[in-house]
């Protein structure tokens, strides 16, 4: 399935379409101004190619670590291509799937941080002597707090 522009932009007045204004502000492009259709189409196209670009890089850099993609930071990935551009301008490297692998540039962020899993909250006042599970663990009640004026 292919995604023109033309579709992109096919909006009109009945809603139809996304707005080239809507597509802007969503990539991070709101503050470029530019007066012509095609200059839009350029900026967007060229945000979606550098995201292809930066998904691409982190897939290698996962593979290179034998991480999955989801413990990848792309963001942290787009943040250190500086560094890397420093490093390779100053000779020191010239691959950046192993600059950002490489044991040395952990302190980069590249990896995230494996989360600690949900804790179920306890509200009950003295959890040890708990009666049944209903006094232990906070639930909603299915019941509404409030009535309306209409109920008579």
């Amino acid at each position: 399935m292919c995604f023109g522009t033309r579709n992109l932009f096919a909006g009109n007045a009945t809603g139809r379409g996304i707005g080239n204004n809507t597509v802007k502000r969503l990539l991070g492009l709101s503050y470029l101004w530019t007066g012509s259709t095609n200059g839009v189409q350029l900026q967007i196209w060229g945000t979606w190619l550098f995201y292809a670009v930066l998904v691409d890089l982190g897939d290698a850099v996962a593979d290179e670590l034998s991480l999955p993609f989801d413990r990848i930071s792309l963001e942290m990935i787009y943040r250190g291509l500086y560094h890397f551009s420093v490093a390779h301008q100053q000779g020191l490297t010239t691959d950046p799937v192993k600059y950002f692998a490489a044991p040395s540039n952990r302190d980069l962020g590249i990896v995230k941080q494996i989360r600690k899993p949900n804790v179920k909250l306890i509200v009950a006042p003295f959890p040890t002597r708990q009666r049944n599970q209903s006094q232990f663990f906070f639930q909603s009640s299915p019941e509404s707090l409030f009535t309306s004026c209409t109920q008579a």
